[in-house]
């Protein structure tokens, strides 16, 4: 790391310049702005998803806890339990987080205050807001956008911290920040103290022991849940890891690069990645943003700012390095952190194009990065419409299966094994338990137990066999055989104790 990196002279106090505007309206317009567009445009309609269904069940107030395998953190169940402790309502639910994740925008970007000018905060809080996939998740019951402003937070009061080791907000925010990550992901919490603190290490002004016990600090502060429910449910840490590992495939040595960028069309999870490419354009910004992020840090002036684009885009590289080359598929989300953190050198080239010094050029840049930015977003809202529509009919279908199975006789307290049994146990207020996979969590003897006490379903997908213990239940179709729903040619698998009410049909 460039020595050039550290201050050359006394820190001087991180007070805003008069050129650099007011940051509070700027940034409030932004989060604002990403708030409303959330309401809009992904807000309405929306259901669960199953990683969904998983985190909130941990906390719900109408629905049993699913089955907690070994990678989970459970940072986003706490975050959506004031919520999802009261009501059903996953609309409720969708209207909070969307709130939240704007003042979480808004702290990640404040904290960079002073230090880069209110105008390139507030760009690059709209950069990354833009993003389909952080418009997607600003309202989901999912980690890894709060490990993004985690991470963007982190970084900018450990910029800050460097400067001046008498900041104690600083302090306190870098401890807080890590802690954030860690709950949420400790993975991403590990990358993250891992890109600081080397960060800290290779520049010699930076080399205090101090810094660094900050960062420990908060990753252990984080991650302490997550450790101590290692022992209590794995058997030890190392045994949760071990089975972590075995969970995602097996950490190594995996080109998943190439997966990121398949799923970029809107592939939530790409697991297994192996469709084809179809959609180049989905990825265009993908590619163009190391090469512009890497111009900005170059624009960016030597001395005291030089560390505002070369920090972040470090540690954009590091946290990026186990989904890049160390799991086997790929989601999106799992890059939120680096975007970011990268949005803050792109943010800085922007204003660079247009600034007055560059003469007769400046308009025609301009122009150019108006219209680049123009494509940019009508691809980002592009896949955006297409991902929502499929969650809201996924929500439809979802809905209308909760009905049939209650119609069925499947009511609280019920339980639902088989094929989406963790959205649909959600829907109808029943536990989710799963007879093989990763997410084995009972026998087929527990199965026949549990069905002399609850309302016991198994759920078959066209072509599938039940548990063998299911088979000589009584056999319902789950949609009507003219429905064009997902769950059309489904099955479901009742014993003799389930009994359909006055609206449910008959047995095949």
């Amino acid at each position: 790391m460039h020595e050039a990196l550290a201050p050359r002279t006394a820190p001087i106090p991180l007070r805003r310049r008069a050129h650099d505007g007011r940051p509070l309206p700027w940034l409030a317009g932004v989060a604002a702005a990403f708030v409303l567009a959330q309401l809009l445009l992904v807000v309405p309609g929306s259901g669960m998803g199953w990683d969904e269904s998983v985190y909130t069940s941990q906390v719900s107030g109408h629905a049993p806890a699913a089955f907690f395998s070994a990678p989970r953190a459970r940072g986003i169940s706490f975050l959506a339990a004031p919520v999802a402790a009261l009501t059903s309502s996953i609309t409720a639910l969708r209207v909070y987080l969307a709130l939240l994740s704007g003042a979480g925008l808004f702290a990640s970007l404040w904290v960079w205050r002073g230090m880069l000018p209110a105008r390139v905060l507030a760009t690059a809080g709209a950069l990354f807001a833009s993003l389909w996939i952080t418009l997607y998740y600003g309202p989901s019951v999912m980690p890894n956008l709060w490990t993004a402003f985690g991470a963007l937070a982190a970084t900018g009061c450990f910029v800050r911290l460097a400067r001046n080791r008498e900041d104690r907000r600083a302090r306190t925010g870098l401890v807080v920040s890590v802690a954030v990550v860690a709950l949420m992901r400790p993975p991403d919490g590990f990358w993250l103290v891992l890109a600081l603190g080397a960060v800290a290490v290779c520049v010699r002004r930076w080399r205090r022991p101090g810094l660094l016990a900050l960062l420990a600090a908060g990753f252990a502060l984080g991650s302490a849940e997550w450790i101590v429910e290692a022992y209590v449910r794995y058997g030890g840490l190392f045994e949760r890891l071990h089975r972590a590992g075995e969970i995602q495939g097996g950490m190594g040595w995996h080109m998943a690069a190439d997966d990121q960028i398949r799923s970029l069309a809107g592939r939530t999870l790409c697991r297994p990645c192996d469709i084809p490419w179809q959609h180049p354009a989905t990825a265009l910004w993908w590619f163009a943003l190391p090469l512009l992020a890497l111009a900005g840090t170059l624009v960016t002036p030597w001395g005291r700012r030089r560390a505002t684009a070369v920090v972040p885009a470090v540690t954009a590289v590091v946290v990026a390095v186990p989904y890049l080359f160390l799991i086997d598929y790929a989601a999106p989300r799992f890059l939120l952190p680096s975007y970011a953190l990268l949005a803050l050198p792109v943010a800085r080239l922007l204003w660079w194009v247009a600034a007055d010094r560059h003469g007769r050029l400046r308009m025609g840049a301009t122009s150019l990065v108006a219209l680049g930015l123009a494509g940019h977003l009508a691809v980002q809202y592009a896949v955006l419409a297409n991902n929502t529509a499929e969650v809201r009919t996924s929500h439809r279908d979802f809905t209308s299966a909760a009905a049939r199975l209650q119609q069925l006789g499947v009511r609280p307290p019920c339980v639902i094994s088989g094929d989406h049994s963790v959205q649909l146990s959600f829907y109808t207020g029943c536990t989710s338990r799963q007879t093989g996979g990763p997410d084995a969590s009972i026998t087929g003897a527990g199965v026949l137990a549990a069905s002399r006490t609850s309302a016991v379903t198994v759920v078959v997908p066209p072509g599938g066999r039940p548990h063998p213990v299911a088979q000589e239940w009584r056999r319902e179709s789950l949609a009507p055989s003219s429905s064009a729903s997902r769950f059309h040619g489904y099955e479901v698998y009742l014993p003799a104790t389930v009994r359909p009410t006055a609206q449910g049909g008959s047995g095949r």
